[in-house]
């Protein structure tokens, strides 16, 4: 493995912590009615634990409502359980055909309460990046010690690294940022 290669893939991890984070991010409640907030349920369908979205089509028609129609209407059941038992904490209204969940406005206390769960999911992130840093550095000493490389390589490849390393906690820090603002928005 050269000092390119170990570059090319700390990219790859940091980018992939990055997308972990946005991921995380949708399923967090900014006020705003959203699909997002339900990619994370699972329904027991026909024995076995099925994505919500896989067995019902979601749709937000309006900021304070998101409507679900099952595909099979014998799954209204399943699914309105499921979302019980989630942790999204809003109680579903099933009508047999469609399940309503009503998005009531947040108070300020759980808005704070979020944008700190926004927060220390992002944290978790940047140590994952400072992780990933940590490593590659540690493979170009190897490279290093075997004489693979010169230590001027081995300074530049760590430079390198510490600058992917802060693009990725920039990015991070934006994306809290950004959603921490959605929903402290009143």
């Amino acid at each position: 493995m050269s000092a390119e290669d170990i570059y090319l893939e700390t990219a790859d991890k940091m980018e992939k912590a990055v997308a972990v984070l946005e991921h995380q991010l949708r399923t967090v409640r900014t006020g705003r009615a959203t699909p997002a907030l339900v990619d994370q349920v699972r329904v027991e369908y026909y024995g076995a634990q099925t994505p919500l979205n896989q067995i019902a089509n979601i749709a937000a028609p309006d900021p304070q409502l998101i409507v679900i129609r099952p595909f099979d209407p014998t799954a209204a059941k399943a699914i309105e359980k499921a979302i019980l038992q989630s942790d999204i904490g809003i109680t579903p209204a099933n009508d047999g055909k469609l399940i309503r969940l009503a998005i009531p406005p947040l108070s300020e206390e759980r808005r704070k309460q979020l944008a700190t769960q926004v927060r220390n999911l992002g944290e978790q992130a940047k140590i994952a990046v400072r992780n990933i840093r940590r490593e590659a550095n540690r493979e170009v000493g190897k490279l290093e010690d075997d004489s693979k490389i010169s230590e001027d390589d081995a300074f530049k490849a760590k430079e390198d690294i510490q600058e992917l390393t802060k693009d990725a906690e920039d990015k991070i820090s934006k994306i809290i940022e950004q959603k921490s603002e959605d929903i402290m928005k009143v």
